[in-house]
């Protein structure tokens, strides 16, 4: 493909090197071969457009960046929102896509909606995918990206690798910082879902309100014109109620069909629930017809992801009866309430992602009903995120939970005893246990049969994250692993 071919299918031209072939897009200076397309971005830390000198003299054709960036030696691709510009002129060098893609944003529950939609879809006959935090994930395992959205290059690149492979069906999460860095333009996306809005990432965006409106450019621009928007409705009078009820208002105002979700929904609603010993009854009402649904996964909030994905497949083209009847045979997600192990006394072990309030609150409401006994919950916060979060977040476990174990989390470059002082706070009477490894062994050890112990915050990662920049190291930490090892559960038994 002709540079000056592909500027021009999206609006730009350019005068110097349009008749080179393009090769490749890269935003990492680093990768840039002869032919390729640099883009320079300013971001948090780093400037790209410092490495512009560097990225031509490897071979760069046209460089993407603003218009007052300096660009000698190759084409200025000028544009004030330069990330968006990339996007957009990448996408046609790497289609074709999939045929079917669908996007996920809100606070919680993406990583649970996408994977449920690709064992839908899967369970349906499609070849299916989902990109996230647990990476890109097929039928045949899961391959880490990094991030719960990866960069522009990284996406695309899988999404066309994913069509190569006959991947027909694809869902994403598309995080807040992946929709404000214009990380999931060109690809037509036919729906998109809003599961939920609290309190998280307000280091980066500053205001509830600029984060839900990052939230919001999944409905304002990236789905498809005709596409349609799947909305999870709860208690409109809670604060989720309230952006559920904006969100809807936002996808309403660009002409996309919308199918709410839920306990206040008209298009799939949620009439009644039942926790069971493993699962739970949901009574659902879907075009007039009331179904029972035996979904094995427990938790409100489970439910909630296993009606959006449901949604999504049925915005999507899905047959109503063979999408609910998949529920019923839905795998757990790794490290979403996930069972860990069962204690010699008898105490089943949780490990869950949840580190916001809202998260935590409702994986510990999620157990609760199959408590017996005690809630024991260890948890801690992370470091050089939204310390706002750290207190509200002990609150919460305070309130649902018979005990509560303070540890430490991903500290990253802040001091982990200030980080643990500052959730305290909203925790009074718990106890604090520096070691995570060491306050996994004391909730277990404590847990008699009727308890449950919730280890909550890392999920499915496997290492700890110390230091910052470049004193950054990765030590290895599975919670899962690490609660097997304490109960004295032999890696490899199931239980």
């Amino acid at each position: 493909m002709k540079l000056g071919e592909l500027a021009a299918s999206c609006g730009y031209g350019v005068s110097r090197c349009g008749d080179d072939t393009v090769t490749g897009f890269a935003i990492d200076h680093r990768k840039v071969a002869p032919g390729t397309v640099f883009g320079a971005f300013q971001g948090a830390t780093v400037n790209g457009e410092d490495f512009i000198p560097a990225a031509i003299a490897a071979g760069a054709i046209a460089v993407v960046a603003r218009p007052e960036a300096v660009v000698e030696g190759a084409d200025h691709i000028a544009d004030a929102e330069p990330r968006r510009a990339f996007a957009r002129l990448a996408a046609p060098f790497f289609a074709p896509f999939p045929d079917q893609i669908v996007a996920v944003t809100g606070t919680n529950g993406k990583t649970s909606t996408v994977e449920m939609t690709r064992q839908i879809w899967r369970m349906a006959g499609h070849r299916s995918a989902s990109i996230g935090t647990l990476g890109v994930t097929t039928a045949d395992g899961s391959v880490s990206t990094g991030l719960t959205t990866p960069d522009i290059v990284t996406f695309l690149s899988n999404l066309s690798g994913l069509a190569r492979e006959g991947v027909s069906h694809v869902a994403y999460e598309a995080s807040s910082h992946g929709l404000a860095q214009f990380r999931n333009e060109g690809p037509r996306v036919a729906a998109g879902a809003f599961t939920n809005l609290s309190r998280d990432h307000l280091d980066y965006h500053g205001t509830m309100d600029a984060y839900f409106a990052a939230k919001m450019r999944l409905f304002d621009d990236v789905v498809a014109e005709q596409g349609s928007a799947v909305v999870a409705i709860g208690d409109m009078s809670a604060p989720d109620g309230h952006w559920a009820g904006q969100a809807v208002e936002h996808a309403r105002r660009r002409g996309l069909r919308v199918l709410t979700v839920g306990e206040q929904a008209s298009g799939i609603g949620l009439l009644a629930r039942e926790p069971g010993h493993l699962g739970q009854k949901l009574e659902i009402a879907y075009e007039g017809t009331r179904l029972t649904v035996m979904l094995p996964l427990i938790g409100a909030y489970q439910a909630a992801n296993a009606l959006v994905s449901a949604g999504l497949v049925l915005a999507t083209g899905g047959d109503g009866a063979r999408t609910f009847d998949a529920l019923s045979r839905l795998q757990p997600v790794p490290g979403r309430l996930e069972r860990a192990a069962i204690t010699p006394r008898g105490a089943p072990v949780y490990i869950d992602y949840a580190h916001t309030p809202d998260a935590l609150e409702a994986a510990i409401a999620a157990l609760r009903p199959h408590t017996s006994g005690r809630l024991i919950t260890v948890f801690g916060a992370g470091g050089d995120r939204d310390t706002g979060k750290r207190a509200p977040m002990g609150v919460a476990a305070m309130k649902g939970s018979d005990l509560v174990i303070v540890t430490d989390d991903n500290p990253r470059g802040e001091d982990p005893a200030v980080i643990r002082a500052m959730v305290l706070e909203g925790a009074s009477g718990a106890r604090e246990v520096p070691d995570r490894r060491e306050a996994i062994a004391i909730a277990i050890a404590e847990a008699r049969e009727g308890d449950i112990v919730l280890v909550a915050g890392k999920g499915h990662e496997q290492g700890q994250i110390v230091g910052r920049g470049e004193a950054t190291r990765v030590l290895p930490f599975d919670d899962v692993k690490v609660a097997r090892e304490c109960a004295g559960v032999p890696m490899g038994e199931t239980q």
